[in-house]
């Protein structure tokens, strides 16, 4: 395992706000850190990174304990989301710091900064001054700059938050394939989901300093451990039911469940999709408050009588409008019992 944390635990003023964390990454494994702000996800990166120590526990590079291993030492390479480039240097001279703290001769800098601006789609920007580039140019430099040395570990904090979300969604594909191409082992922490699930093999949810939930993109969107994780992905229809072999009593009324879901007082998940609207009079009788544009589908905010509100996903022109009134219905293929 190329990394690895075991207990990791950082307190400040006596609460811990990197809780004792067990976390693996194999080698040219891409994973990415998602929760909340104030969830631990950056004092994970800082630990791994050497810029935090830890009060308690370890963390290990190749099997090798990084307890007193300065950051400049570690050999692994770190992005922050403000790229913070230094102003004062050309794109090139950048790119080359690292290289140049290594001892790299200038012939070997110039050469591997040839490659890598290759490699981040700005080939001959090696002269541009920093001020002059845009937000996504300064992105690729600070990246080209974090890879050039070569590192064990690519670490990157929130490296697409300040960019523009149609630029933030180019260039997530962009990394998920350059790091493909290049074996790259990736640490990532952020708080967008769509970024996370886009960049990663396996996602990890975190929540008040601790693992709340790992596994890959699909595994994590298709069946949330539990409540917060859940919301924190953004579904709404979330409430506590009565699991039968066949359905569930739910605030709702009855609601089909999976075949073979584990079964009693339980957290039940109805995603969007699985909130059939049919006439009114039919099924569970609602009332449309609200509507909201997606580009896909459109997400319609419903209000039943004496229940949770519920959110349907629908296509454009068969959502109903503001003020109407709907039946509605449940597809069990779109509804997790949660553990």
């Amino acid at each position: 395992m190329l990394l690895a944390l075991e207990g990791a635990t950082v307190r400040f003023g006596g609460r811990a706000v990197l809780d004792a964390v067990d976390l693996e990454v194999a080698e040219h494994e891409i994973v990415c850190v998602l929760g909340p702000s104030g969830s631990g996800k950056s004092t994970l990166l800082r630990a791994v990174a050497g810029l935090q120590p830890l009060d308690s526990g370890r963390v290990s590079l190749d099997g090798r304990d990084q307890a007193g291993v300065p950051a400049h030492r570690r050999g692994v390479g770190l992005m922050f989301q403000d790229h913070q480039l230094f102003p004062q240097r050309d794109v090139g001279g950048n790119v080359a710091f690292g290289l140049r703290m290594h001892g790299a001769s200038k012939r070997q800098q110039a050469e591997r900064v040839r490659e890598l601006l290759d490699l981040v789609g700005l080939p001959g920007a090696d002269r541009r001054a920093v001020a002059a580039l845009s937000g996504g140019e300064q992105q690729r430099v600070a990246l080209a700059r974090a890879l050039a040395p070569s590192p064990t570990l690519l670490m990157l904090d929130e490296p697409l938050g300040q960019l523009d979300r149609s630029l933030r969604e180019r260039l997530v594909v962009e990394l998920r394939e350059l790091f493909g191409r290049l074996g790259t082992t990736v640490l990532a922490v952020t708080h967008d989901q769509g970024e996370a699930f886009a960049l990663a093999d396996r996602v990890v949810v975190m929540r008040d300093g601790r693992i709340a939930q790992s596994g890959t993109p699909l595994e994590v969107w298709q069946r949330p451990a539990d409540a917060f994780v859940a919301r924190f992905l953004g579904f709404e229809n979330v409430v506590e039911a009565t699991v039968g072999a066949e359905a569930a009593d739910t605030p709702w009324g009855k609601v089909p469940v999976p075949e073979g879901a584990p079964q009693g007082t339980r957290t039940l998940l109805v995603r969007p999709a699985g909130v059939r609207l049919v006439p009114a009079g039919e099924g569970l009788r609602c009332t449309v408050t609200g509507r909201t544009f997606k580009g896909t589908h459109v997400a319609v905010h419903l209000q039943p009588e004496d229940a949770p509100r519920l959110e349907a996903a629908c296509a454009l022109r068969a959502a109903p409008e503001v003020g109407a009134e709907a039946g509605v219905e449940f597809d069990a293929a779109e509804i997790a019992v949660l553990d």
